[in-house]
């Protein structure tokens, strides 16, 4: 017994530390199915295993030999721990480099109650507003606060950043302008980061941009439009009323690119003759993030409506007359005029254009005028004391920002003393340096810039002695934010209890599943979320050095060789924020690659007929012509006329666009043969990385013969939809891309000469602002197509989390849950729900389509009676009538439990039992509680009750809805009236 003591103990500890790990994992957490339901599942399925289903879902030609070789999967603590070392890495400095970019305070209570709270991040984009009031109304009080700020009439409900509104807002003018020009003027002060992102998106359209000095120009040249800096990239403010007046009468729009805070003390440009005003609401509350996210923000006249990015929140009303808020207009353009479309964009920054609304509505008018004469005023004071000191300020008219000239002194002595005080400055060239303030500025930051300056700790003169008074020429006599809603919620009481009401009108995933279709709304969980708090991610300069950003770096290498894994890919780019910037930088870098080889003709791009509408739209923005690709009655891309396109096309074929599993819902047998054809005939194969929830660690797209592929963090890697943004869609590529994935101006390689950046004593090279446009960069690279170098930086540690807490086996697991999932709901549903399309063992893979069309000849019922019913349910519906008209597509992701899936499918029975008696005449065809679906409380109190059905089984149609019931806050919404009576900012607060 005593010799087998040590060895019993062993096998103990063995079981302990197997129960430890397993009590501390989290995958489980993550996935919903436990290994019982998982068994459940598969019986109703006929499967033995999971892996059996998986080898009859997935074709075997495609799938892995060996396991992803990633790290071990760490638990939600240790994950964390991790991550805390690598960001303590980074050097929190005092940036005041400015470039679009500042330090700002978040209220804590839009911090905790908005960026920390699962019922505002975890929504979907709100295309079922009967559900999605709060943030509907949120919006709508981002476009009144814009259209306010900008002094134009109307405004979109934000778009991904500046550089990138910049560039939508030369697509709109080019569209709009009938002078036959196309050449587009860019003043040589915009932002370097707004410049080359200009140029990116312009050279493939044939537009030729033109860089120079606006108070030179002198409009020989023909240009469609112009775009403007206000305040100036360097601090100046310009009066452009006679550059504007010179443009319109050549026939030109011109665009202010504006600083929203600066506004609320400078005339707006909508009052000095802009047509078009976009920037970025960053420091309105939003952390640096190092590049994002941020809601950039897009104004124009009401004339160009009809061709604004992005959406629009409109006001309309419900079926009881009562006000009510949706999507307007333009709403997911891209589906109905695919490459019609006059932009790509299908996604806003929803989330932080909530919290920047927010930010105005709790500071109010005056406390936002407040903040912004206070860092006016220091301004002045630092300008004072410079002018003591010896030094020459370029301009007497500026906001927050000087370019202080250097005269006599040492650039090096002026960076040294810098980095000691840990302070980042802008730097122009050996001569000038810029210092950008914001709202986190003292007057004791004053007396560091001052000393970093003098050179000594000693000062020849005191705070008080100097004098601030207002060197703003062109100040606003205009008022602004006057609706109630920002007038009324400046306490932290009142606005908690606002933030709180808005809440509760959205369905969010605290609330119950959202199974749509293309969308993967799965787990984001809270050990995710945490570090996009942290300061150490949050308070760094997109710009500052690389030096002190070496935790961000470690970060980007393991992200990039992780995915790189994952996907099978040589290269990844961080740099595209949304999936439709990673669809349109993909094509970029075919085209560049294409060009590179001598083949600039090839600019043919084949799509199949059931991709989604963004596909068709970028393909044109990056100067492509689309060709359709049939599919056949299975859904599946048909290999003949593929084929017969590629043959007929060969020597114009720069690409085909796919989508893998397909956009129905399959893994499609030949899509090896598919991507040979490609190939044989010169052609690059772009997939779109929409379903890559059902590929990770079965299949990759690099094996399979993708040469390029986006990647929806926000679906796949957990990064949540945040009510319709933030996004991150990175790409892969083949080993032949890497050369050509997307460069930088501001933290490009040594060989691209011209302006520097010197921040915090290290010197960087940034692309050449020079007149004319002409570029001197040898690089392969495509230029920049965000703003910020790597995006949407800081929420890529949700993505980073997650990953390292999965590990090569969990994430393998998620992926075939997903799939058993589905199969399980597909089963469950198809007696009452034809399946439209399945691979070929009858099998689908992580979504399916259910086919409603018959309903509509049966019991005169419509796609969107099903879906507001499901409201009813406590449901936020499927995607609706997409990629097929008439159908609803299911996606339940792996994070969702036997228990919600059966309580879903329950749902949707239930319906169609209600649906079966209007089929036998026992029910009125316009009269029942699916044409008269959502039924609000309020529609259910009122002393006269008409309807054929009880009040009952209107709210209470399913036994859970007894023990929680999600009220939607209005009825059914008349989305016709709101076009034709078209309002976009808020309403008297008695309407609501």
């Amino acid at each position: 017994m005593v010799l087998n003591a040590p060895i019993l103990k062993s096998n103990e500890q063995q079981v302990l530390d197997e129960k430890s790990q397993k009590l501390s994992s989290f995958v489980p957490r993550h996935i919903g199915p436990n290994s019982e339901d998982i068994q459940q599942m598969l019986k109703v399925l006929g499967f033995p295993s999971l892996d059996a289903l998986i080898n009859q879902t997935v074709p075997q030609t495609i799938r892995l030999k060996q396991p992803l070789k990633l790290p071990e999967a760490e638990s939600e603590y240790a994950a964390l721990t991790s991550l805390k070392k690598i960001a303590a890495k980074n050097q929190v400095f005092r940036s005041y480099i400015g470039m679009g970019y500042y330090d700002s305070i978040t209220p804590p209570v839009i911090g905790r109650n908005i960026l920390e709270n699962p019922g505002w991040y975890t929504a979907y984009t709100p295309y079922q507003p009967e559900i999605a009031q709060g943030r509907l109304e949120a919006l709508l009080n981002f476009q009144t606060l814009i259209i306010d700020l900008t002094g134009l009439e109307i405004a979109n409900a934000s778009l991904l950043d500046e550089a990138t509104a910049a560039a939508e807002a030369m697509s709109l003018s080019y569209g709009v302008c009938k002078n036959q020009a196309n050449a587009y003027f860019v003043s040589r002060d915009c932002h370097p980061q707004t410049i080359d992102v200009l140029q990116t998106r312009a050279k493939p359209l044939g537009i030729k941009i033109i860089i120079g000095d606006h108070q030179t120009f002198d409009f020989d040249q023909p240009i469609f439009g112009a775009v403007l800096q206000y305040p100036a990239s360097d601090g100046t403010i310009y009066d452009y009323r006679a550059f504007i007046e010179k443009a319109h009468a050549k026939g030109a729009l011109v665009t202010v690119a504006a600083d929203p805070l600066s506004l609320t003390l400078l005339t707006p440009p909508g009052e000095f003759g802009a047509d078009i005003a976009v920037g970025s609401t960053q420091r309105f509350g939003i952390p640096l993030g190092f590049g994002g996210p941020h809601a950039a923000y897009f104004a124009t006249k009401e004339e160009y409506k009809r061709l604004v990015p992005g959406r629009i929140v409109g006001v309309s009303k419900d079926a009881q007359g009562k006000p009510a808020l949706r999507l307007a207009l333009q709403t997911r353009e891209q589906h109905i005029r695919r490459e019609k479309a006059t932009s790509n964009i299908c996604t806003a920054q929803v989330l932080l254009a909530v919290m920047a609304s927010m930010y105005a509505v709790y500071h109010g008018p005056d406390g936002l005028k407040q903040i912004a004469e206070n860092i006016h005023s220091l301004t002045v004071l630092l300008a004072q004391g410079l002018k003591r000191l010896g030094y020459s300020v370029f301009s007497e008219s500026f906001f927050d920002t000087l370019r202080v000239e250097l005269g006599t002194r040492n650039l090096k002595d002026i960076l040294t003393a810098s980095e000691q005080l840990q302070i980042n400055l802008r730097v122009f060239d050996e001569t000038a340096v810029g210092i950008s303030l914001d709202e986190t500025t003292t007057p004791e930051d004053l007396i560091d810039l001052w000393q970093i300056f003098a050179g000594t700790d000693d000062l020849p003169f005191t705070l008080e002695e100097l004098i601030s008074p207002s060197l703003l020429h062109l100040s606003r006599t205009s008022t602004y934010l006057t609706h109630p809603v920002f007038n009324r919620y400046h306490s932290e009481t009142e606005l908690l209890r606002y933030l709180h009401k808005l809440e509760s009108k959205d369905l969010s995933l605290t609330t119950s599943m959202i199974p749509l279709g293309s969308c993967t709304m799965k787990l984001n969980a809270t050990a995710e979320m945490i570090p996009v708090s942290w300061q150490e991610f949050g308070k760094i300069h997109p710009f500052a050095p690389a030096s002190q950003t070496q935790g961000y770096q470690i970060l980007f290498q393991q992200l990039e060789a992780w995915l790189a894994e994952i996907t099978g890919f040589a290269g990844i780019s961080l740099q595209p924020n949304a999936g439709s910037q990673g669809e349109y930088t993909g094509l970029l870098v075919i085209r560049q690659y294409h060009e590179n080889r001598g083949e600039a003709h090839r600019n043919v791009c084949l799509i199949p007929t059931s991709a989604h509408g963004t596909n068709p739209a970028s393909a044109v923005m990056c100067g492509m012509k689309v060709v359709a690709v049939a599919c056949d009655s299975q859904g599946n891309i048909d290999v003949d006329d593929l084929k017969a396109k590629a043959e007929k096309h060969s020597n114009e074929l720069a690409a085909l666009m796919v989508t893998y599993p397909s956009t129905h819902g399959v893994f499609e047998e030949p899509i090896q043969e598919i991507c040979a054809v490609i190939h044989s005939h010169g052609g690059q194969v772009y997939m779109d990385g929409a379903n890559m929830n059902a590929q990770v660690g079965i299949c990759r797209p690099g094996d399979i013969g993708a040469d390029v592929c986006h990647l929806n963090l926000h679906k796949t890697f957990c990064i949540p939809h945040g009510g319709g943004g933030p996004g991150m869609g990175p790409i892969g590529v083949a080993s032949h891309l890497v050369t050509f994935l997307p460069g930088h101006p501001v933290v490009g390689s040594g060989e691209w000469g011209g302006t520097r950046l010197i921040a915090g004593g290290e010197t960087r090279l940034i692309a050449s602002v020079q007149e004319g446009g002409e570029e001197i960069c040898n690089s392969q690279r495509i230029g920049a197509v965000a703003a910020a170098p790597w995006g949407s930086a800081s929420i890529l540690v949700i993505s980073w989390m997650y990953i390292a807490m999965m590990g090569a086996d969990g994430l393998t697991e998620a992926t075939k849950v997903a799939i058993l999932n589905a199969n399980y709901m597909a089963k469950r549903l198809e007696s009452y729900y034809p399946v439209l399309y399945q691979g070929k063992n009858g099998l689908v893979a992580h979504e399916c389509i259910l086919d409603l069309r018959s309903l509509k000849k049966s019991a005169a019922i419509e796609i969107d009676d099903v879906a507001k019913r499901l409201m009813d349910y406590g449901f936020h519906a499927p995607t609706v009538s997409w990629p097929v008209g008439g159908t609803i597509m299911v996606e339940p992701t792996e994070s969702e439990s036997k228990q919600e899936l059966d309580r879903f499918c329950d749902a949707l029975i239930s319906i169609r039992q209600e649906i079966a008696e209007i089929e036998s005449g026992k029910v009125d065809t316009q009269d029942n509680v699916l044409k008269n679906a959502p039924h609000t409380a309020e529609s259910l109190i009122t002393s006269e009750w008409h309807h054929p059905y009880s009040r009952e089984q209107a709210a209470y149609p399913a036994p859970w809805t007894r023990e929680y019931k999600f009220w939607p806050a209005v009825g059914r919404i008349d989305a016709a009236f709101g076009d034709r009576n078209f309002v976009c900012s808020c309403l008297p607060m008695d309407a609501y």
